[in-house]
């Protein structure tokens, strides 16, 4: 009796399970068909980035471009004549021509001995040639500047000027400058101080005022220049 029941039941449970299993098994199926079913039915509930990339077709290959082919023609032969061709037949009489007009600067024949001129041949038969016109400088207007170190070498003598007795008492010493045009004979003209000692200043000014320079020439012709003369005061020991 005990073994009798212990089968029966062993049998109902077998049969429970398989028809739980196969039940479970036909619920997966729904649903995972369903599921994919959704995107057809409602295709609204799907997302755009996804809906978007569903729908999009791929863009159509490029196309090669096309080949070009270049066919370099040649190029024909040039045919270059050659003057100096020495001819296949020549002719037993070579008429003369007559000459042409002669040209100036040409070399002459003598009609008579059909002989060279020497005049011609020297000097030809054309014009002569007309001499280059002579171009003078423009002369500068007014007085050009010149350096004090281009004036003292066109200096004469040595400027000696006399110290003065109320600047050797005051112990003045010291430069005065000078600004003074030099004529065309070589004399100082419109002499003037431009700083220096006040008590050295007319000594200055009678110490050049007798100075003599050699003229100052501009292509060979002599011009009048303006300058600085420095004069030097100094105490002795």
């Amino acid at each position: 009796m005990f073994e009798d029941s212990l089968m029966e039941s062993a049998g109902q449970i077998r049969t429970r399970s398989r028809r739980y299993a196969a039940g479970s098994f036909a619920l997966q199926a729904a649903l995972l068909g369903g599921l994919a079913l959704i995107p057809y039915l409602y295709p609204a509930a799907l997302p755009r980035q996804s809906l978007s990339m569903l729908l999009t077709a791929p863009p159509p290959p490029v196309a090669p471009a096309p080949v070009q082919h270049t066919v370099s023609s040649a190029a024909p032969p040039v045919r270059i004549d050659n003057a100096f061709t020495a001819p296949r037949l020549i002719p037993a009489h070579i008429a003369a021509e007559a000459p042409g007009p002669s040209l100036p600067g040409s070399i002459g024949l003598d009609e008579a001995s059909h002989t060279t001129s020497p005049l011609s041949s020297l000097f030809g038969t054309g014009a002569p040639a007309a001499a280059p016109p002579h171009v003078v400088a423009p002369q500068p207007h007014g007085p050009i500047h010149i350096s004090s170190g281009v004036a003292a070498g066109q200096l004469l003598a040595p400027i000696r000027p006399v110290y003065p007795a109320i600047a050797l008492a005051a112990r003045a010493q010291g430069t005065v400058i000078l600004a003074a045009t030099i004529s065309k004979s070589g004399a100082i003209e419109n002499l003037h101080v431009v700083s220096g000692p006040p008590l050295l200043r007319q000594a200055a000014l009678d110490a050049v005022s007798r100075a003599r320079y050699a003229p100052y020439r501009l292509n060979g012709e002599p011009v009048e220049v303006e300058t600085s003369v420095q004069v030097v005061f100094t105490l002795g020991n």
